[in-house]
């Protein structure tokens, strides 16, 4: 029996399968080129410190209670910090994390790591206490069982 003789629908579904991969290529290139316009679209509202290289004029600092209400930025972490961009010259605010809370954070974290540490070290302990009592009180019943 020559090859391929049994499969006669073989070349056509090479056909269709080659046909298919360019489709789903051809997808692909027209989907990065949609995704491609709309990156340059909306790089125009980004702020510059994305985009472009700053300079810190004022250090991280935290935010004023009116400084909270006015400007967007101070919200994700309390502090703001004041940039200049290098290109456009334009001076925006920018979001940070000061020293003094990241070691807040640090201090929390590692309180919370050693409270679960002693939570699970007395379950150990516990655990091992009761797996004890069933031992003594297997190898007990054996020697009575004698």
């Amino acid at each position: 029996m020559p090859a391929g003789a049994g499969r006669p629908g073989l070349p056509q579904g090479r056909h269709l399968c080659w046909l298919l991969c360019a489709f789903t290529l051809k997808l692909c290139q027209a989907e990065a080129l949609v995704q491609e316009e709309k990156l340059s679209a909306s790089t125009s509202n980004l702020p510059c410190w994305l985009v472009e290289e700053f300079v810190v004029a004022e250090e991280c600092s935290p935010c004023s209670n009116f400084r909270v209400k006015t400007t967007p930025e101070c919200g994700p972490t309390g502090y703001v910090e004041k940039i200049t961009c290098s290109s456009s010259k334009r001076n925006e605010f920018k979001s940070c994390r000061s020293a003094l809370m990241e070691q807040r954070l640090f201090w929390k974290f590692e309180g919370a790591v050693v409270c679960v540490a002693l939570i699970f070290a007395c379950l150990v302990i516990i655990r091992q206490r009761q797996l004890d009592r069933r031992a003594l009180e297997k190898v007990r019943k054996q020697i009575e069982s004698i």
